[in-house]
């Protein structure tokens, strides 16, 4: 089975939070999985909160 399909405009949120938090360097180094899990949390965190706002 392959990767499913992101949303683009959920990965530009993410991307989005990312730079926020100056991990998008990081990111665009060693991918997604570079991260560790606190910096996940923090970017899935913002990014729960940037969607309940609306």
């Amino acid at each position: 089975m392959g990767k499913k399909k992101e949303d683009p405009v959920l990965l530009a949120l993410k991307m989005e939070m990312a730079a926020e938090l100056g991990l998008l360097a990081k990111i665009e180094q060693g991918g997604w999985g570079a991260l560790s899990s606190a910096e996940s949390g923090k970017i899935g965190g913002l990014l729960a909160q940037r969607l309940r706002k609306g």
